[in-house]
């Protein structure tokens, strides 16, 4: 007999890796990231919805969660196993929008809370004909679980009907999937004209994939074929691995075929037969619970590392799409180095203003252009990493994500940004200048405008500049000149590296906004690691 261990620290290690996989992103458009989302949702669903409220508590009524396809009759097969018509069943597609849960009156408190399935709103309804119209909350009708009670259910069995997993409603197939993940045993329900359908076998493979407790209902099957399509289906489960699987079989009658009677009795008797055989037998009732939850728990074995792979191919991108910014703006920041090196911000306008200074152009003007030529400079170099990092990330699937801007939409501001930080340098330098002035003990002491002009021709002209370090030298003394270039040396450095890194973490931030790390891979397996040891 399969037994339950509820052992605390076996929760504990379980709560610890349901909080590391909710905590595993996937936000980069990788080939495997929507798979990764969708096997993180579905563990996350098992693990809140079945595992950890299973092993907390089990000694909580079986839950059965009927599934199947589009018109596999689900409702109608509820309808006839609890006696009544609790759930909505007709000829319109999808007909089962909110998921119907039936109990004994005296399991109602088991379902009424958030022990399963907590994140759906609760609806109780008076008894009533579930044609008629049903008073529903403000919610989304496919987030909401309605409760029915029924006194020919018997205590410790519950059913759920849930939508269709094929269902041409998106939110129904997700919730179909969310609510499968939530059962003790899965009742996969097909017909005889769908049996070899994608839909019900993937269902299946599911199942067999987590070793879960289920069964299969080939319902709706003619007469004249019975005997023929139960053979033939039964020959599928065996090639597939699943002949061991309990079948049933449910005849087409006249009251399933516009889906809105209940059927005899007799034609759901052995599939009722079967689920109070295993609510009411303790040896039955343990085995099914049990196979189920480690079924899952074993399941886990290959599902983290495949999470945790799925997190460390999202941080590799990351980090691929991060050196393609590191390198472009290094490489152009080794560039601006060489070209102030080399003096060329003095050039153009700034170079005729240069030659006419001082006759024909004001010390002020000259500083206008060296400002305009150096704020060009850098532009251009931003322009150039921006290039070079957009042929790269072309290159790359992980560039599309929502978020990573295009960086010919924000150039303006850039060229606003670099320009207002170019003439906070001039601001900075002209007030080192008039500091060296103050500090002059001759009269008249010169103009700190044309200081201020002298030094920046001689920080950005190169060798072209020398007359500008000699009238430098000229008017404040040689300490005095080289003290100031000095000042004005580390300032510029100063300004344009804190430009150029701005830019690169512009760019990189919404990149760093996905938050992908490292961290998770290392963290999913340590869960698992401890977890293993734990059981």
């Amino acid at each position: 007999m399969v037994t339950l261990d509820v052992r605390p620290q076996l929760l504990d290690a379980l709560s610890a890796l349901r909080d590391r996989v909710a905590a595993a992103r996937f936000p980069l458009p990788l080939a495997g990231a929507p798979r990764a989302r969708a096997n993180r949702d579905e563990l996350l669903a098992q693990l809140d919805d079945y595992l950890v409220p299973r092993l907390r508590q089990p000694e909580a009524p079986l839950l059965a969660v009927v599934g199947g396809s589009t018109g596999a009759g689900k409702s109608t097969l509820v309808n006839s196993l609890v006696g009544r018509r609790v759930s909505e069943a007709g000829v319109l597609r999808p007909t089962t929008r909110t998921p119907v849960l039936v109990c004994h009156p005296e399991d109602q408190h088991w379902f009424s809370g958030m022990r399963v399935l907590p994140d759906l709103t609760r609806v109780w309804t008076p008894h009533q004909d579930v044609g008629d119209d049903l008073l529903l909350p403000d919610e989304n009708p496919a987030r909401v679980l309605r409760i029915e009670t029924a006194d020919t259910l018997p205590p410790g069995l519950a059913l759920l009907d849930a939508p269709d997993v094929d269902s041409l409603v998106a939110d129904n197939r997700v919730l179909a999937a969310e609510l499968i993940c939530a059962a003790d045993i899965w009742v996969m329900v097909t017909t005889a004209a769908r049996y070899a359908d994608a839909v019900p076998w993937h269902m299946l493979r599911t199942a067999k994939e987590y070793d879960a407790t289920f069964v299969t209902v080939l319902d709706r099957v003619p007469h004249q074929v019975v005997a023929e399509v139960s053979r033939q289906y039964g020959a599928l489960l065996t090639k597939a691995g699943l002949g061991d699987v309990p079948r049933f079989t449910v005849p087409e009658l006249p009251e399933s075929a516009w889906g809105g009677g209940l059927l005899p009795a007799t034609a759901v008797a052995p599939l009722r037969s079967w689920l109070v055989h295993h609510v009411q037998d303790p040896g039955a009732r343990q085995h099914a619970m049990g196979r189920t939850v480690y079924g899952i728990l074993d399941s886990l074995t290959s599902r983290m590392p495949e999470l945790a792979g799925a997190t460390a191919q999202q941080y590799a991108a990351a980090l691929r799409l991060t050196a393609a910014v590191d390198g472009a703006y290094d490489s152009e920041h080794a560039r601006v180095r060489g070209r102030l090196q080399a003096g060329a911000v003095l050039a153009g306008d700034a170079l005729k203003r240069w030659r006419a200074f001082p006759l024909d152009c004001t010390a002020g003007e000259l500083l206008d252009a060296l400002v305009e030529s150096l704020s060009s400079l850098i532009v251009c170099a931003v322009t150039a990493a921006d290039e070079r990092i957009g042929d790269a990330w072309r290159r790359e699937p992980a560039a599309d994500a929502d978020g990573l801007a295009d960086p010919d939409a924000t150039r303006e501001s850039a060229e606003h940004r670099i320009g207002l930080a170019v003439r906070r340098w001039r601001r900075e330098l002209e007030e080192y200048a008039e500091e060296e002035v103050r500090g002059l003990e001759r009269s008249p002491a010169p103009d700190p405008e044309l200081i201020a002009a002298l030094v920046a021709t001689a920080l950005l002209g190169g060798r072209r500049a020398r007359p500008a370090g000699e009238g430098l030298a000229e008017r404040l003394g040689a300490h005095g000149a080289l003290r100031l270039r000095d000042r004005g040396g580390r300032l510029l450095a100063e300004h344009v590296d804190g430009v150029l890194h701005a830019e690169r973490e512009r760019r990189l931030a919404p990149l760093d906004g996905l938050d992908v790390h490292a961290e998770p891979q290392a963290e999913l397996i340590a869960a698992l690691s401890l977890l293993q040891k734990e059981r």
